[in-house]
């Protein structure tokens, strides 16, 4: 009986966690985009600059960093397609605690740039799509 109560719980709880408002992401996903290019345009809107990809020496610019805002990498989760669209769309929308001194943000909003009236639809895809690959799950033993 306490075993049928728990799968009852758990049921309401999954189906309570579907939104169905009109500010929900049900059924939103852009089409497949093509890391090669991602990868172009991450160096075309200078994202090195202030982000740093852990093992690529190759996407670095000249000079130094204005500040090194990690993505990528080994981590035990990998970042997924809509926390990346996100995370360029509205840099402001979540910024990690590590990021949150007065080099990063002014009163919690997030000092990166805002690219949504110069990038395009597909320049974001690509961006995105390239930006997913940087990312390596770690084993979890």
């Amino acid at each position: 009986m306490k075993l049928l109560h728990t799968l009852l719980i758990a049921a309401a709880l999954s189906i309570s966690a579907c939104d169905y408002s009109p500010k929900s992401s049900l059924g939103f996903r852009l089409p497949d985009g093509n890391a090669e290019k991602g990868q172009k345009i991450f160096a075309q809107y200078q994202c090195a600059s202030c982000h740093v990809i852990p093992g690529r020496d190759d996407l670095k610019i000249d000079s130094e960093p204005e500040m090194s805002v990690v993505i990528g990498g080994m981590t035990t989760q990998v970042k997924t397609y809509g926390q990346l669209v996100t995370s360029v769309i509205n840099p402001s929308h979540r910024i990690s605690r590590y990021y949150r001194s007065e080099e990063y943000s002014d009163d919690g909003v997030s000092k990166m740039r805002n690219y949504n009236d110069v990038m395009t639809v597909s320049e974001l895809i690509d961006l995105v799509t390239f930006l997913q690959s940087q990312y390596e799950e770690m084993p979890n033993y």
